[in-house]
């Protein structure tokens, strides 16, 4: 009998040895080991409870407002108590057709009963179907989907390096730099951060990547002279920037980094991760702008409340791309796809984006109406329902104050401009209240000052 027969033959015993465990040790062991665990956390709690319990258990990472949310229905949300609040926020630019559309949870629940994942080893429906509406929406030839907005500004970062060493094959040195802009914002990754121009994301973390040069935002002349320079791989844009205040680019800014781009070789990312899909009224921002990128970078709102992402790109940058040079477990997964088409398929439709145009251009009229004539109130921009209002004071106390009378809204910028992202199936009557309890919450702001 060889050493594997005998090991097999061997008699099995399931009860382990005798091991003096820590009273402390909670993790559940193999086999029959009896170990503490920790009581599991019931879904009826109130407010204060999980409050508490968060403080315990999660890296304080987040700044959280003093709210917790249990269901939501439309443009409603609700706390555990039952309290309703209009959501002017769609979970940062995410909920594009509010929460519980019945399209959505139907497109997920279907999904679910029949496949969630397979990796991106083997095909599946969704993705291909998801990716054709893509292409077939847009500029782009080719889709590589992420699972949120930072992986897909780290694979444009990646995809235009690689587009560069392979269109310079004979130079030891192909443009490997980037240029980003002040205001910007295009993610939390290593790659992604160092695109960012606030220096309170980068610095905890640095060094970053490096080679990235921030011009300020709409200086042509500037954006011009560093891209003739053949040393930019790509530049990064947001055609409105969202976390960096509500800034809209001019047609004439745009339309120079295409052509100098162009001039020079380098590539022309947009990150539409938040003004993308439906919320400036157009399918896409640049839309309204006449200019065509390399690559566009979206995510948000692609799959209602999923995490997802994606890199749109044209056939000459994607043709770079090698079997294995990139890739994602979880990404694109037929479960979120199939969710990212019914979202894709409503808000694509012409009629919905011209509703959403018409909505935030009475909502923008409404709010100049009502706040314009306050003193602090410097200035309302923006265009579809991604709107800010800029104020001379910080913008927490109003945000605290709409809360506590049941609106939701966001800061941007240094924290002084009221951010509202609002889902795209907002009605009038509702944009109508979210302007009244912000008028009637405008009064906070004299008292901190």
């Amino acid at each position: 009998m060889n050493s594997t027969q005998l090991f097999l033959n061997r008699p099995i015993s399931l009860s382990p040895p005798a091991v003096d465990l820590p009273r402390s040790f909670k993790t559940r062991a193999c086999l029959n080991v009896d170990v503490q665990t920790t009581n599991s956390v019931k879904l009826n709690l109130k407010s204060k409870e999980v409050m508490e319990i968060e403080a315990k258990v999660l890296v304080g990472t987040y700044a959280r407002n003093p709210l917790v949310l249990s269901s939501g229905k439309g443009c409603k949300l609700y706390d555990p108590e039952g309290r309703e609040y209009l959501d002017c926020t769609s979970g940062i630019a995410v909920n594009a057709l509010g929460h519980g559309d019945p399209d959505w949870v139907r497109a997920v629940t279907e999904q679910a009963n029949l496949l969630t994942h397979v990796s991106n080893v083997y095909y599946s429906i969704p993705q291909v179907e998801l990716a054709k509406r893509l292409v077939d929406s847009s500029f782009a030839d080719r889709v590589f989907f992420t699972n949120s907005g930072t992986e897909a500004n780290e694979a444009a970062i990646k995809f235009a390096r690689k587009f560069q060493r392979v269109s310079h094959p004979d130079e030891k040195q192909p443009p490997t730099e980037f240029i980003s802009f002040t205001n910007s914002f295009h993610g939390r990754t290593m790659g992604a951060v160092a695109l960012t121009s606030k220096e309170h994301y980068r610095s905890p973390f640095e060094p970053v990547m490096p080679g990235v040069t921030f011009l300020e935002y709409g200086n042509i002349e500037a954006a011009r002279e560093l891209i003739k320079s053949g040393k930019i791989a790509a530049v990064f844009i947001e055609p409105i920037q969202g976390e960096g205040g509500i800034y809209s680019a001019t047609k004439e800014f745009l339309q120079s980094l295409r052509s100098a781009c162009d001039d020079a070789g380098s590539l022309l990312v947009f990150d539409e991760v938040q003004c993308g899909l439906g919320r400036t009224g157009c399918l896409w921002a640049h839309e309204a702008y006449s200019v065509v990128p390399d690559i566009m970078t979206i995510a948000k709102p692609l799959a209602g409340g999923l995490p997802i992402g994606a890199a749109l790109m044209s056939e000459r940058v994607a043709a770079a791309m090698k079997y294995g040079e990139h890739g994602s477990t979880f990404a694109g997964g037929p479960l979120v796809c199939n969710a990212a088409i019914a979202v894709l398929d409503k808000i694509s439709g012409p009629g919905f984006l011209a509703k959403v145009a018409k909505k935030g251009q009475y909502f923008k009229e409404i709010l100049i109406q009502k706040l314009g004539g306050n003193s602090h109130v410097k200035e309302v921009r923006g265009m579809g329902l991604i709107l800010g209002i800029e104020l001379d004071v910080s913008a927490s106390p109003l945000v605290d104050a709409s809360r506590n009378s049941g609106l939701l809204i966001l800061t941007a910028g240094k924290g002084n401009i009221v951010r509202l992202v609002p889902p795209l199936i907002i009605s009038e009557q509702e944009l109508e209240l979210a302007a009244d309890t912000l008028l009637q919450c405008l009064p906070v702001l004299d008292n901190n000052n």
